[in-house]
């Protein structure tokens, strides 16, 4: 009698160890299916391109992953409140935030890098072509960025001051990307400004701005700054990236991925997977400015060995107080995920 109690206890003992068990597991997979969030600031953008391409087609659930991709056009546009607020796991933005976050004591790193160069522009209302002739006549101007903060405002602060412009000479707007920069350049709000892609196009075609300094290719940025400046990338806080290592690499999968299929389709291949609003109502014009710009992409993924350095002295000449930091470039970047990429 004793005996059958004993194996009636330890049955039951064992049916709720599996119970726990089961329950434990359940829980770790819904942890594990819970979606990554990335913002993506302003996703049509064709320096993003490679966030639409991966979800388009599907790379991110091949590599087991649901993704949100949130766009925010608002203007604040480097994406870091959001991730060091716990909003989103990673932000696609410019590589150059991971500099300027350094120098504040906090380490991003971008895992997968986009882009070579910028693949903005400068362009000036065709109103205004004839007072501003190159970045040496910004002085008395107002010229629109996407957001204060942002990349288009660190470069437009570049081109002033190697161009023997005062900061104070000028005045810096930010009238945000897309609509309201047309808008803002129609209408004479700004006379000038930085701009990407379809944006560019669509202001040169329609006649209403004029090209000043091109960043769209790597000639244009070894012009503009001596080497290539590295735009585009995929960012994340360090200490998540060491504490969710298979999930990094699998978003660098899909990127890499994305990437690749940019390097070898057509720009009207490509187009083809995009949703018209992506077109600002013209897809031609959009095609022709991405088979335009398409160099700008990096097939691999890699960083470029002289690209850090590059922004690292452009930042250094607009931020006064990065001149006394020592920042370490190693800490901003890494490839190891781009050399584990199948």
């Amino acid at each position: 009698m004793r005996y059958d109690i004993q194996r009636a206890a330890m049955g039951w003992a064992r049916s709720v160890s599996l119970a726990i068990f089961a329950l434990c597991s359940l829980g770790a997979t819904h942890a594990q299916q819970a979606p990554l969030k990335i913002m993506v600031n302003d996703v049509e953008k064709q320096i993003y391109l490679p966030a639409t391409i991966a979800k388009r087609l599907g790379f991110f659930e091949e590599q087991g992953l649901q993704v949100e991709l949130l766009s925010d056009a608002s203007g604040r546009q480097d994406g870091t409140d959001a991730l060091f607020s716990g909003t989103v796991n990673a932000v696609v933005g410019f590589y150059d935030h991971t500099i300027d976050l350094q120098a504040r004591g906090k380490f991003v790193q971008s895992v997968v890098q986009f882009s070579r160069v910028p693949g903005e522009a400068v362009l000036v209302a065709s109103e205004q072509a004839a007072s501003i002739g190159s970045p040496a006549d910004f002085a008395g101007h107002r010229l629109g960025v996407t957001g204060l903060g942002s990349s288009t405002q660190v470069l437009i602060r570049y081109l002033a001051l190697k161009h023997g412009v005062r900061l104070s000479d000028f005045v810096i707007t930010p009238v945000g990307s897309g609509a309201g920069f047309v808008t803002a350049m129609k209408s004479g709000y700004i006379d000038a400004g930085m701009a990407t892609e379809p944006t560019i196009t669509q202001l040169l075609r329609t006649g209403s701005a004029d090209l000043l300094v091109d960043l769209r290719t790597p000639q244009g940025s070894v012009q503009v700054f001596d080497g290539l400046y590295p735009g585009a990338c995929l960012y994340m806080e360090t200490a998540w990236i060491d504490t969710h290592r298979l999930q990094v690499q699998k978003l660098v999968n899909a990127f890499v991925k994305a990437l690749r299929y940019i390097d070898a389709h057509s720009a009207l291949e490509i187009a083809a997977l995009l949703p018209p609003d992506y077109f600002v109502g013209d897809r031609a014009q959009y095609v022709d400015a991405l088979a335009f710009g398409k160099s700008m992409f990096i097939a691999d993924g890699r960083m470029p060995e002289s690209g850090p350095p590059t922004v690292l002295r452009v930042l250094k000449t607009v931020q006064h107080a990065l001149k006394s930091k020592a920042i370490d470039l190693s800490k901003t970047y890494t490839t190891d995920f781009v050399d584990a990429a199948p």
